[in-house]
Parts: C-alpha cells; structure tokens; sequence
C-alpha cells in the first residue's frame, strides 16, 4: 500500500479542493500549490470526480464500478482457491476409495 509517511485527507478536503479547481479558473497544479498537497494527488482526485460525473475518458471507471470490479475479483480469487480445495478433496478421496 502506502509508505507510513503518506499523508491522508478527508473527503470533505478532496471535494473541496475538487470544488476550488472548477470555480477557481486555476490549473490543478496552481490550486495544489496554494494548498500544500501534490499536485498529482489532486490530478487524481479530479480525475475520479470528473469520471463520476460522467465527464470522464469513455473508457474510464467511476468509483463504483471500480468498487465493483474490486469486489468482483475478490470473489472470484475465493471461488478458485475454493474449487482448487475441492479438487484436492476429491482427489484424497478417489484414493481412499480405491483401497
């Protein structure tokens, strides 16, 4: 994940610096130099707004999709890990079976 130096916000402080870089006129960059944060955490903040939004690349997730996919893929690494015990079950008792 991240180092235990990465700085956390809130969400209130994304969606306000989200709100500042559409009313402000102000590139993403000049917004996050007034507020002391890197300007690619904002970048993404903005990103993921505008994506929610609607206002996103085509091909772009919105929070509750990736939400979703991530939810999606976790199930689906549950399900092979639990076929793979089933196999092997199966396999532990065609042999005790077979004495």
């Amino acid at each position: 994940m991240g180092s235990k130096y990465t700085k956390r916000y809130t969400e209130e402080f994304k969606r306000d610096a989200i709100a500042l870089v559409d009313s402000s006129g102000k590139t993403v960059t000049a917004v996050a130099r007034e507020l002391g944060i890197s300007s690619e955490s904002l970048r993404g903040w903005y990103r993921r707004a505008k994506a929610d939004r609607g206002e996103g690349a085509p091909d772009e997730l919105t929070s509750a999709e990736r939400e979703e996919l991530r939810r999606l893929r976790k199930e689906n690494r549950e399900q092979q890990q639990t076929i793979e015990i089933l196999k092997r079950a199966t396999a532990f008792f065609v042999k005790e079976s077979d004495r």
